[in-house]
């Protein structure tokens, strides 16, 4: 795929299609800009824009790669960001990267691995041309937005199965599938905190940069994203502290009901050896024993059994054993 979106905006309205072949269609006028959208962008288009907006080429350098943190960097007027987007998808978050090119009159915005599209984002703010009319900031601010939007439906997500996990380890052993699920989790949700912290240090920037394209209006909004960042953040160092006390507890469960087990064949092993000892002694071939010619030493032996069984399995049964 390539160059998904291309329009220039004046007066907070699409007013027309622009092409990176045709530099007249990118002249602005005023307090204007152009916003283009990329996904997956080829080595041409990327020299292209190199041309054309005169980028950094250590911004496309990063725009390039794959694995690269959040991260915001100021080349003279021109502001790059890469924002990491995020999705749950089979009980794993996959990541994306969203790499962002903000001058004061164009926005770029290059899409790599991430499969929300921004036609929703687009359609959304050019419903607000009283907003749009502010510029880059905004969009900016509206692609962020966007983005982290997207974190706490995965934290809610996770949240609900490992909730149901709880609910399982108290009720019954978990089995090896459900503590390797439960460490699986563990180490998303590691990997997740591992992008919000970036994420979150490149907003509180936001709130405090000085550029030509970031209005000082504007900045709180970028604060607000940031809190809803440091939510999410909260939010995953919960769940790890509910998936650790859930091992814990299965662990402590998991030792109480093999205690209680081992009690009870205890006290079973305890009561069968009273008939197994007399039921010894009497299988001995001696030749003098006493009660072997009596006329109810049978019925006294088999009654002294029961008697003794019955008496320790009322005090076993008594003290919690069985």
């Amino acid at each position: 795929m390539s160059i998904v979106a291309a329009y220039a905006y004046a007066d907070g309205k699409r007013v027309r299609t622009v092409s990176l072949d045709d530099p007249a269609s990118l002249a602005i006028e005023g307090d204007g800009f152009v916003w283009i959208g990329i996904v997956d962008a080829t080595e041409a288009e990327l020299e292209a824009l190199q041309r054309v907006f005169k980028l950094h080429p250590l911004a496309l350098e990063d725009a390039r790669k794959e694995h690269v943190l959040p991260k915001i960097e100021l080349y003279d007027e021109e502001i790059f960001i890469v924002a990491r987007t995020a999705e749950l998808k089979d009980h794993k978050i996959v990541y994306g990267k969203t790499a962002i090119f903000a001058g004061q009159n164009h926005i770029v915005t290059i899409r790599t691995g991430s499969m929300r599209n921004h036609a929703e984002l687009r359609e959304r703010l050019e419903a607000s041309p009283l907003l749009l009319r502010y510029g880059v900031d905004y969009v900016l601010h509206g692609i962020l937005d966007y983005v982290v939007d997207a974190y706490i439906p995965i934290v809610v997500a996770i949240e609900e199965d490992v909730l149901d996990m709880e609910r399982r380890a108290l009720d019954a052993f978990l089995t090896r599938a459900e503590v390797s699920r439960i460490f699986g989790l563990r180490r998303e949700l590691i990997r997740f905190r591992r992008i919000m912290g970036p994420m979150d240090e490149l907003l509180g920037r936001l709130g405090h940069i000085e550029a030509p394209c970031i209005d000082p209006e504007v900045r709180p909004y970028f604060r607000d994203v940031q809190n809803h960042v440091s939510r999410a953040a909260g939010l995953v160092e919960g769940l790890r502290e509910v998936l650790g006390s859930v091992l814990e507890a299965a662990s402590l469960l998991e030792q109480q009901r093999q205690g209680a087990i081992t009690r009870q064949l205890a006290a079973w092993a305890a009561i069968l050896a009273v008939p197994t000892a007399i039921a010894g002694i009497y299988g001995m071939n001696f030749e003098y024993m006493p009660e072997l010619t009596w006329k109810y030493g049978y019925f006294v032996t088999v009654g002294g059994i029961a008697t003794v069984a019955a008496y320790l399995f009322w005090r076993f049964k008594r003290s919690g054993w069985l």
